[in-house]
């Protein structure tokens, strides 16, 4: 059987390609492909594999500007020639399940998220952008609408969806009315081993662009100066958000994952305020035995167990993205800290182990093989 393996683009390691990677532990027979791959020297994680690229590859800047290409996306990824194939499994969260298979090939798709911009975020992705008004933003909606379009009919083409989230399977049935299995991200908890001393500070740590909102946890612990808050993470808003910072918050900038663990381990919470598909970090911080307080909507609400829900909760939740109502958790918790265990964070974050991912994967990818070998005789 030969398998084929599509990934949105190959630039960095974050959070989908540690999907990739773990797919790729199952199917290490399969070949990889993708819009562009400007992996470099730093191909470890997908075996040392070379992946099939399109002609977007070879347009000007596109290893640095290869967003700027994504009106030219769709057509790209039709442009692969997958037909030899058996099993085509897409990893996708722009354009990847948009490839074209025959009625005889197996097309997974492992959706992240259907194209956030394209869709019910389009409006905070124009404002971010300032292509809300004039000329551009006319051709941006244009091109979005478009988008749209092809994204919505492309779904025809994938047998069986995967979601990371019930969260994202939700996001999936608005936007293609179709169903979909949930199956979790892998996390690599062994790599944050439990530490159930803590220490007197909170902790947060993210990339620094405006969706991830350090900015409010930032000023949150600014009027609380008697509470400490060390934040670990860079980005173009860095400066933005230093300039919100009261004496008792500590911004670290990048960090080493060493340097990351270690805080991760020793702090007495770790604050989240994004609306994330799935989160990584809340799971990575249960890890380590730290309670977690997050933004009470998206993939969180899944990951972390609420004082109020769960007889072995590992944090709280907050449900409205500002300062009052992050000051307001903080205060909870620490009125409640004591029903949190640092054994039942760790307990919590098993079933998000890459184990777990790698044979609910295997199962599920065996019983459509099985019944399209049925439905062939």
């Amino acid at each position: 059987m030969k398998i084929a393996i599509i990934h949105d683009w190959l630039v960095t390691y974050a959070g989908a390609e540690k999907v990739l990677e773990q797919i790729l532990q199952v199917y290490p027979e399969a070949d990889i492909f993708s819009v562009v791959d400007h992996l470099g020297d730093n191909r470890e994680f997908i075996q040392g594999k070379k992946s099939n690229t399109t002609f977007i590859q070879k347009l000007p800047f596109s290893k640095k500007k290869y967003r700027s290409y994504l009106p030219l996306m769709p057509l790209a990824i039709e442009q692969l020639d997958l037909s030899s194939y058996n099993l085509i499994i897409s990893s996708s969260h722009a354009v990847a399940k948009g490839v074209i298979t025959g009625p005889d090939q197996l097309h997974i798709s492992y959706v992240h998220s259907p194209i956030r911009y394209a869709w019910d975020l389009q409006h905070q992705y124009l404002k971010e952008s300032g292509l809300e008004k004039g000329l551009k933003g006319i051709l941006a909606k244009f091109i979005l609408h478009k988008i749209r379009n092809w994204d919505y009919r492309t779904a025809n083409g994938v047998d069986y969806f995967l979601a990371n989230s019930d969260f994202i399977g939700n996001r999936i049935w608005k936007v293609y009315r179709r169903n979909s299995h949930v199956i979790y991200p892998p996390v690599d908890i062994q790599s944050f081993p439990l530490k159930e001393e803590k220490e007197d500070f909170y902790l947060t740590a993210s990339r620094m662009v405006p969706y991830k909102k350090i900015d409010l946890i930032v000023e949150a612990f600014s009027l609380m100066p008697d509470k400490k808050l060390v934040v670990i993470g860079d980005g173009p808003d860095f400066e933005k958000i230093k300039s919100k910072a009261g004496y008792n918050v500590e911004l670290l900038g990048y960090q080493s994952f060493e340097v990351l663990k270690s805080y991760m381990q020793r702090a007495k919470a770790f604050v989240f305020a994004a609306e994330e598909d799935f989160g990584i970090t809340p799971v990575e911080a249960q890890a380590s035995g730290t309670p977690v307080i997050a933004y009470g909507k998206g993939g969180a609400l899944e990951t972390v167990l609420g004082i109020n829900s769960s007889e072995k909760p590992t944090g709280l939740f907050f449900y409205e993205q500002t300062t009052e109502s992050i000051v307001n958790a903080i205060q909870i918790f620490e009125e409640n800290k004591y029903l949190i265990s640092p054994l039942n964070c760790r307990e919590n974050t098993i079933r998000f182990s890459p184990e777990r991912f790698k044979n609910e994967l295997k199962s599920f990818v065996n019983e459509k093989l099985e019944e399209k070998k049925k439905f062939r005789i």
